[in-house]
This record gives C-alpha cells, sequence and structure tokens, in this order.
C-alpha cells in the first residue's frame, strides 16, 4: 500500500534510494533527504511493506504570490500506478492559495502535467551542471 505524508520528518537517507534516474551528478541521499527538509512544501509516496519512499515532489515559496516545483520523481518499479498524479494533484491542492504555480520540465512530460491542469508556457534557466549534486 502506497501512503503520502507531507512533510520530511521520520524519513532516513536510507529510505531514498534509486532516484535522480539519468542524472550525471546526482544529489547523494544525504543531500536529497537535505532536498525534502528544506523544502516549504513536500509529499512523499512511501511503500509501507518496504518502509522506503517511492515517490516525491517539494515546492518552494515566497509564502505570499509564487510557488516553484522544481522536483518530481516515481521511481521506476512504481511507475504507471497513478503517484506521479496524485503527487502532483495533492500538491497542486496545497499551492491552491498562491497566485503563481510554475515549474519547469522537458518537452516530454508536458503532456502529462497538461493532463493535470497546468499550462504550457515559455521561460528560461540557467542549469549549473558542475553542481547538479548539490553544494
Amino acid at each position: 500500500m502506497i501512503d503520502y505524508i507531507d512533510s520530511a520528518k521520520g524519513i532516513t537517507s536510507e529510505m531514498l534510494d534509486g532516484f535522480f534516474e539519468g542524472w550525471l551528478s546526482p544529489p547523494s541521499k544525504k543531500k536529497h533527504l537535505q532536498i525534502l527538509e528544506n523544502s516549504q512544501f513536500v509529499i512523499l509516496a512511501i511503500d509501507d511493506s518496504k518502509g522506503k519512499v517511492v515517490g516525491f515532489i517539494n515546492a518552494v515559496s515566497d509564502m505570499v504570490l509564487c510557488a516553484y516545483i522544481p522536483l518530481l520523481e516515481v521511481l521506476p518499479d512504481y511507475r504507471g500506478r497513478g503517484i506521479g498524479s496524485d503527487l502532483v494533484k495533492k500538491m497542486l491542492k496545497k499551492l491552491e492559495k498562491f497566485y503563481m504555480i510554475d515549474l519547469t520540465c522537458d518537452a516530454k512530460v508536458q503532456s502529462f502535467y497538461q493532463s493535470l491542469g497546468m499550462k504550457k508556457m515559455t521561460g528560461m534557466m540557467i542549469r549549473n551542471y558542475d553542481r547538479q549534486s548539490g553544494v
């Protein structure tokens, strides 16, 4: 059974194995935990039978007008079960009071976010790939 929690409290780095698929220099499990702990909003999908995190989404915000969703990931063995959709829906519900809710994604997943009510837009970015594993 998959349970959803909205806090990293009680989560250990050992529960965060297998994320950041395809990243050249992924954050360590310790850095991943710091990301979750330092985000204003987080929702985790937990496989109770295995005691591990199988999906997560986080958001950062100015707590007035804007929120940004930087990360969403579901472990490969758990994809196709609606966990990613559930995580996004739960996060959008948490953020519904904000004027602006943004995220940046690759073109191949835009239809996923559009199916959840988000609109395609044009944006700009900088990526310092040499710092991808965290500071």
